[in-house]
């Protein structure tokens, strides 16, 4: 019989490549992470990883084993939902990792749902990114994500967790109010030679803008880099620069700059649950509370 919590680091590795990584995920040494490895393999009967220079892969029997683990630890979540389902009791603190673009429409609406339908659990909601969102719901530090994907990069739902579609989130292009007319005739082509504004490298929003302006025919020069992206609206607004953002970030411009809407699909906003653990009532209750109030939010706009 495998120990779970073994797989659970033969996953880690297989996702991370290194060992140090895996030690830092589960707050352990090295050593005590190659020694569970050593002890995981026992089990299994065969190798599952080889060192390779100063690092560490896996053989083809640990990059089986990595897979099915995924496939264990949705059926331990589950069975822990058959088991949570039969006290009926909707309690308990709940870990809710947010986008920061998501918050005030998608997380703070969540909130008061919550408390009016479930007023004995106790949502904790944490601003993350979606790739450290996804990281902190495999450790089970959190329990949902609200998360966002862009199509025009086509990435896949990560390993091990299942989305739930919430609402599309179209992009704009942010501009001078004197440069409407032009962007409306020409495109993003007639910003060609102003500078623009995103966010720091690496930042999928900042792609999504490179994309856009490229397949209008040029590279944008990208002078400022700013983490809040709201207030690239107010560098649009002294006239001297342009940006590419999310809609949901575009709400009340400043004087000086206008939204445009950008031909193409944006991104999707989800929930994101480990695989089975959607089954649980307690994120169940969360998953319809998201669900209701985003129906409730589109169908006001």
């Amino acid at each position: 019989m495998f120990d779970v919590k073994r797989l659970i680091m033969l996953r880690d590795l297989a996702e991370h490549g290194k060992v140090a990584v895996v030690a830092e995920l589960h707050q352990v040494t090295p050593s005590a992470v190659s020694q569970q490895l050593r002890a995981l393999e026992a089990e299994a009967g065969a190798e599952l990883v080889y060192r390779e220079g100063r690092g560490v892969r896996l053989t083809a029997a640990g990059r089986a084993l990595a897979v099915e683990c995924e496939h264990v630890l949705a059926a331990l979540e589950r069975a822990e939902g058959a088991v949570r389902a039969l006290d009926g009791d909707l309690s308990g603190e709940l870990g809710i990792g947010c986008a920061p673009s998501a918050l005030s429409s998608v997380a703070a609406p969540l909130l008061a749902e919550l408390a009016v339908r479930h007023p004995r659990l106790r949502p904790r909601i944490v601003q993350a990114e979606p790739e450290n969102a996804v990281l902190l719901l495999k450790q089970r530090r959190l329990d949902v994500a609200i998360s966002y994907r862009y199509h025009l990069l086509g990435a896949p739902v990560p390993d091990g967790t299942t989305a739930i579609p919430l609402f599309d989130d179209p992009l704009a292009v942010v501009v001078p109010d004197g440069l409407c007319e032009a962007v409306r005739r020409d495109g993003l082509a007639a910003l060609r030679d102003l500078a623009w504004v995103s966010a720091p490298e690496p930042s999928t929003c900042r792609e999504v803008l490179l994309h856009a302006c490229r397949n209008a025919g040029f590279t944008p020069r990208i002078e400022h880099d700013c983490e809040d992206l709201r207030s690239a609206l107010s560098f649009v607004a002294t006239g001297l620069a342009a940006t590419v953002l999310p809609d949901l970030l575009c709400s009340g411009p400043p004087p000086g700059a206008a939204v445009l809407p950008l031909p193409g699909k944006g991104r999707v906003i989800e929930a994101l649950v480990r695989t089975g653990a959607q089954e649980q009532p307690a994120i169940a209750a969360v998953l319809t509370a998201l669900t209701s109030t985003q129906r409730a939010r589109i169908g006001a706009a």
